[in-house]
C-alpha cells in the first residue's frame, strides 16, 4: 500500500520544521563546543588557548552563524504567533520559543558574551591571562551546557508542535 502523500503542507507546519531545524543547527554548534572543541583548547598552555579562543570569537561574528543564531529567536516567535489558533501545537511552539529566547539568545548575552570580552582584552602571555585561563573554560563551558540543552529543547518542541 502506498503511503499518502498531503498535496498541501500548511504555513505553520513549515514555519514549525524552519523552526526545530534552525534551534537544532544553533544546539549543534554548542554541542561541538562542548564535547570537543573547548577540551581542546582547555589542553593548551594558555599562551595558545587564548590566542585560538580570541580567534573563534571574532570568526563567529559572521552573517551565517548570526543569522541563525540571532533569527531564531524571531523565527520561533512568529511560528508561535500563527500557531495561537492550533493550541497544543502553540504550547509547544511558546516553550520553544521561551527556552530558545532565555537559554540561548540571553544566556549568551549574559555570560558567555562577557566572558569572550574580558578574554578579548587578555595579552595572552601575560601572568593574569594563564590565570584566569582555566576559570575562563570552566565558567564558559557551563554556560554553554545551558546553552546546548536549551538550543535542543527548543528544537524538540518546535518538532513536537508538528504533530499537533
Amino acid at each position: 500500500m502506498p503511503l499518502a502523500v498531503t498535496p498541501h503542507v500548511s504555513a505553520l507546519s513549515t514555519l514549525a520544521v524552519a523552526s526545530s531545524v534552525a534551534s537544532a543547527l544553533v544546539g549543534g554548534v554548542f554541542f561541538a563546543f562542548s564535547t570537543f572543541v573547548m577540551r581542546a583548547l582547555a589542553d593548551l598552555p594558555s599562551a595558545r588557548g587564548i590566542p585560538a579562543m580570541q580567534r573563534i570569537n571574532i570568526t563567529v561574528i559572521n552573517p551565517w552563524f548570526l543569522g541563525v543564531f540571532l533569527g531564531t529567536a524571531p523565527l520561533l516567535g512568529v511560528t508561535a504567533f500563527f500557531g495561537r489558533d492550533n493550541a497544543p501545537a502553540f504550547g509547544w511552539l511558546l516553550a520553544a520559543f521561551g527556552v530558545y529566547l532565555v537559554g540561548s539568545v540571553g544566556v549568551t548575552m549574559a555570560f558567555n558574551a562577557p566572558r569572550n570580552n574580558r578574554l578579548a582584552a587578555l595579552e595572552p602571555n601575560s601572568p593574569e591571562a594563564a590565570a584566569c585561563w582555566p576559570t575562563y573554560v570552566r565558567e564558559w563551558l557551563w554556560w554553554n551546557h545551558v546553552r546546548c540543552i536549551a538550543s535542543l529543547l527548543a528544537a524538540t518542541a518546535a518538532a513536537l508542535a508538528i504533530a499537533q
